[in-house]
């Protein structure tokens, strides 16, 4: 399986027989330009979404229309499993709900959290169950920041964990960098490129924390 990190929340996921799913596609210059990353122009098969805010949602401006995914679904073969959650600390209140989605690529079982905005439950833990790649928000603010990402990796165990949503050059957003939540951390290994393959013999037995550019 191939991993890219486009930017922001957004990834393309390639499976080895070619199945493309990319995750939360961003609207190019969003919120008053504040969101700086580039057009998304990887095609894929399917969407993921987990809420409708212009920067996690805007499948109309793909190259392609892809099969979206927003609840518990077989898509082409693959099983997404999607729990709710919130995009605050005050189940929805300030900025409305959030899905929570896990599938398995290649024999690897991925959790994209989303805008996730608080801790899970022990609830929301025991449904998302076991994960090997976790993909999760670490600015704050506007979803969990350093501190949250940290117990949450705690309570899911994955294999590898990719941080997203974080402050760049490319995101003018009031959040955190990534090194906030990467700091401390161990071990850690920084790619120099936005792209990495992993198979299922790849994972490693304790968690790794991952860092990949945005691409655009």
């Amino acid at each position: 399986m191939k991993i890219k990190y486009i930017g922001h929340s957004c990834f393309l996921l390639a499976s080895d027989t070619g199945t493309l799913i990319l995750t939360d596609p961003y609207k190019s210059g969003s919120y008053g330009g504040a969101l700086m990353y580039g057009p998304i122009v990887d095609a894929a098969d399917i969407a993921v979404i987990s809420h409708d805010h212009e920067d996690h949602s805007d499948v109309l401006s793909l190259p392609n229309r892809p099969l979206m995914v927003r609840t518990d679904a077989v898509v082409r073969g693959i099983d997404f499993d999607v729990v709710d959650t919130y995009h605050d600390e005050e189940q929805g209140a300030k900025r409305g709900k959030n899905r929570v989605t896990s599938f398995v690529l290649d024999e690897i079982r991925i959790c994209h959290l989303g805008d996730l905005g608080h801790v899970l439950t022990p609830e929301q833990v025991e449904k998302i169950g076991n994960i090997d790649i976790l993909l999760i928000p670490v600015g704050g603010n506007f979803t969990i920041g350093p501190a949250e990402a940290t117990q949450i990796v705690n309570a899911l165990h994955p294999r590898i964990v990719i941080p997203m949503h974080f402050k760049t050059e490319k995101c003018a957003f009031p959040i955190e960098p990534v090194d906030r939540f990467l700091e401390g951390k161990t071990p850690v290994k920084r790619s120099t490129v936005s792209e990495v393959t992993i198979q299922k013999g790849d994972l490693p037995e304790a968690c790794t924390y991952l860092y990949l550019p945005p691409a655009n």
